[in-house]
């Protein structure tokens, strides 16, 4: 990447290097433009392929639903974590829910269907001929004739078939009711009729850690003779002239009944149309206004842009599922039938998203986010573990830094009911690992979290004892951290560190920045490291440990570098030297680290459960979490000129948060001016109240740094 220099006359020389095209302020904007219009159709946006080739990201074009926990995925031969790859061309056939963007060799994917003509399934090759896909739809020509197509809304799928006249004979359809991803299948029970097949299936959730089961009941258009290949496997055959078949899947964490219940036989265009509104309506909670600027190389890039930050914001709405039925029915974690007044989640990964995706969720989907919280809250009630339990409702990969979440939502003015889960939470943290230099720093962040929440609950006893343990942190950086002369410093996993190096994990105190500066010597001094980390390419977009090291730039006199940094690992080339499984010493990947296309992350970067686009989607609206579990985010300018977010928690309540970019260019990403509300201010953030009561948020964007003197910014401390 640019290196960022330290200069008396800021940073001219790092924009000299970026060749940076923007206006000179006050020449107005580069380009005379027409009005704003606002986007209609965001799911049109949307690239279902983005990250579905290698290990670029982990993520399949599945026909999926916003917070589902069924989707349709093709499977394919070879296959990456979801069972798809896109440059693969023989298909194995089309499963059920993926697990998107995670690691252990995926997660998910059940019972596969697979269409055959002739005798023998293993005799009729699936070719790829063409695809397509969008959200809430998937569909594939075969070189045979065959052609199939998905739509899922909500917990009902309907997969269509289509046999050409060429096509043979015999149709069929092969069921694998063992198959899944590498996170094993553990059992499984059937019924069939003429017209139907019914069930459960168990698998391991991600990594293979605890078990889940899911309920089906597939509907088939027309009357089939079943036959039984090996166990765990069938065959349907239909009449030899069938020319369209039709397999309606309901899908449900209860029962059999509701999986039935699901199923409502409506065309295939009607749940289509019905699924790509739900997209709308959901991506929509962030609207991009449409700018038509006169230089078309300009609307070029900011219409790849939109469709990037659509493509990216999609992936972060697939997950917690949804697990509660219509009357509030559900199963807990302990495999428990029970009931509830609000919607129930599932399916998390926590460490990986903490950071990032469920901030988000906070932030533009307060709508659902209240329900998401009581979920999280309920896994304390219900014996919560680090992973997964035996007996899930939903696939899922794990929930560390929970109670940080929780935290964090309660200072955001969500309802947590601490009083009853509090001795769990006390519980998990009594027990957490402070075993090696990374486990220390997460493990205090943890225990923090525990002294702020008992805080709140008045135990001024247990807040001091808490946060008195959260303050030994500094022993062990100063220890560990300290010392940036040792050689192993870049070193991937050293002193047994999970997925990181010591440059890393050195910056993951956002609780207690303030303490971190006195460790260092000075705010002087903590920007002279920053350089250095980020000058020396030590920093990593691969993985979590250090994605919000950008930020922390907001803690020095140079917020503006934080500025640039958000703005260059969004949308411009970066050198990349660390991959999840690799030290220093390979040749770096030079480039954009998000990409719209099948090759779309960098080597190895998973998206963890919308953690990776997270963060790109915070970068492009202007807003970063100062400190998950604090209710504040530094300010930057955002990728687009013009951005609404529904801030509204309740229906009707009609809250938005309007952010406007004035002297807009496509690289022009430092601030020279904020005003708030018709009030100018001087400071580098806001708090989530201030966002939260809605209003404007005027950003004036320069293509030169400012970094006026005595403008406010927030440190994090421990009190």
């Amino acid at each position: 990447m640019t290196m960022i220099r330290k200069m008396k006359i800021g940073w001219l020389g790092v924009i000299a290097l970026m060749g940076l095209q923007g206006s000179v302020l006050g020449q107005g904007s580069a380009n005379k433009r027409a009005n704003l219009l606002p986007i209609e159709n965001p799911s049109g946006y949307v690239n279902v392929f983005l990250g579905t080739s290698g290990d670029h990201g982990q993520l399949s074009p599945a026909a999926s639903y916003p917070f589902s926990m069924l989707s349709i995925v093709p499977q394919t031969d070879p296959w990456i974590h979801t069972g798809y790859e896109h440059y693969a061309k023989k298909f194995l056939g089309f499963a059920h829910s993926v697990f998107e963007g995670v690691g252990c060799e995926g997660s998910g994917a059940n019972l596969l269907v697979r269409p055959f003509t002739g005798e023998d399934p293993k005799n009729c090759d699936l070719i790829k001929s063409a695809e397509a896909g969008a959200p809430g739809f998937y569909e594939v020509l075969f070189k045979n004739g065959i052609k199939a197509a998905f739509t899922v809304r909500g917990n009902e799928g309907l997969h269509e078939y289509q046999f050409a006249a060429t096509s043979g004979s015999q149709r069929g359809l092969f069921f694998d009711l063992s198959h899944t991803r590498a996170n094993r299948f553990y059992d499984e029970q059937h019924e069939t009729s003429a017209t139907s097949i019914s069930g459960w299936i168990q698998a391991g959730t991600t990594c293979s850690v605890g078990r889940y089961k899911i309920y089906y009941y597939i509907s088939l258009s027309e009357p089939v003779k079943w036959e039984k290949t090996h166990d765990h496997q069938l065959i349907a055959r239909f009449a030899s002239q069938t020319k369209k078949i039709e397999l309606r899947i309901g899908w449900s964490s209860t029962s059999e009944a509701y999986a039935k219940a699901a199923v409502d036989h409506q065309s295939f265009e009607q749940l289509r149309q019905a699924a790509t509104q739900a997209w709308n309506d959901a991506l929509g909670r962030i609207a991009i206004g449409q700018t038509s600027f006169s230089d078309t190389s300009i609307n070029t890039t900011m219409k790849d842009r939109r469709s990037l930050f659509y493509s990216l914001l999609y992936r972060v709405i697939q997950s917690p599922y949804l697990i509660s039925e219509k009357d509030g029915t559900y199963r807990n974690t302990k495999g428990a039938l029970v009931k509830s007044d609000s919607p129930v989640y599932n399916g998390w990964s926590v460490w990986d998203n903490y950071r990032t995706q469920l901030p988000l969720l906070a932030l533009a989907y307060s709508d659902r986010y209240q329900s998401i919280v009581n979920s999280l809250s309920g896994l304390y009630a219900n014996g919560k573990q680090d992973y997964a339990t035996q007996t899930e409702p939903s696939n899922t990969v794990r929930t560390e830094h929970t109670g940080i979440v929780l935290l964090d939502a309660y200072n955001k003015g969500y309802k947590v009911d601490f009083k009853n889960i509090i001795d769990s939470i006390k519980k998990e943290v009594d027990h957490l690992d402070f075993s090696h230099p990374d486990k220390a720093l997460e493990s205090s962040y943890d225990t923090w979290a525990v002294s702020e929440i008992y805080k709140t609950l008045g135990n001024k006893t247990l807040q001091q004892q808490y946060k008195n343990k959260a303050l030994n942190y500094r022993t062990v950086w100063e220890k560990e951290f300290a010392d940036l002369s040792k050689k192993d410093i870049d070193k991937m996993g050293a002193r047994g560190m999970y997925q990181g190096t010591v440059w890393q994990y050195r910056w993951l105190v956002p609780y207690d920045m303030a303490g971190l500066t006195q460790l260092i010597g000075s705010k002087t001094m903590v920007e002279e490291q920053l350089d250095q980390f980020f000058n020396g390419n030590y920093y990593s977009q691969a993985n979590e440990p250090d994605i919000a090291a950008p930020s922390l730039y907001n803690v020095t006199a140079h917020p503006s570098k934080a500025q640039y940094l958000m703005h260059q690992y969004a949308v411009d080339t970066v050198t990349q030297f660390y991959f999840n499984g690799n030290s220093r010493g390979i040749d770096p990947v030079i480039g954009p680290v998000y990409r719209n296309q099948p090759r779309a992350f960098l080597p190895t970067m998973d998206d963890d459960g919308g953690a990776m686009s997270g963060w790109f989607v915070f970068s492009a609206i202007g807003l970063f979490p100062a400190c998950v579990g604090a209710p504040v985010y530094y300010l930057h300018v955002p990728l687009f000129e013009d951005l609404t977010i529904n801030m509204s928690r309740v229906k009707g309540e009609g809250k938005k948060l309007h952010i406007k970019v004035h002297n807009f260019s496509p690289d022009n990403c430092y601030i020279r001016k904020v005003v708030f509300n018709g009030q100018e201010l001087r400071q580098s953030y806001l708090t989530d109240a201030a966002l939260r009561a809605g209003g404007e948020l005027e950003i004036f964007a320069d293509n030169q740094p400012h970094d006026p003197k005595g403008w406010d910014t927030w440190v994090s401390q421990i009190h």
